[in-house]
């Protein structure tokens, strides 16, 4: 999946698995996931409406935390300074040690380094 649908997939596996359902969704964005509730995108929503910010603060929140558990596992990628992004840093650890089974695939420098793959060690594979 690309980024989108992978977006589009994960808020809706969120809102399905909400108990009780919502009665509506607020999407941060100009695109909506099908949805069994009514859905509303909003662009710029994360500095227009208190809940998407919110939301917003504490999926960030999430990620950094999730980077920060990934650098202890990894700490040669730098995934705590970075969070993830594309940063020089980043791409040239990618080089460096290979890709982990925790990077995007569809990501162009990593679909890259994948089609070398054959170069990479067995445990790299």
């Amino acid at each position: 999946l690309n980024i989108l649908h992978a977006t589009m997939l994960a808020m809706r596996r969120a809102v399905e698995g909400l108990s009780p359902a919502p009665l509506r969704a607020l999407v941060d964005g100009n695109r909506c996931p099908a949805l069994s509730v009514p859905v509303e995108a909003i662009v710029k929503g994360d500095a227009t409406v208190e809940a998407i910010s919110a939301a917003s603060i504490l999926a960030k929140t999430v990620r950094d935390e999730s980077m920060v558990a990934l650098d202890a596992r990894f700490p040669a990628y730098g995934f705590a300074r970075h969070k993830g992004y594309p940063t020089a840093e980043h791409l040239d650890a990618l080089r460096r040690h290979g890709v982990l089974p925790c990077h995007r695939r569809s990501f162009g420098p990593v679909r890259a380094l994948l089609s070398q793959a054959e170069l990479w060690p067995e445990a790299l594979r």
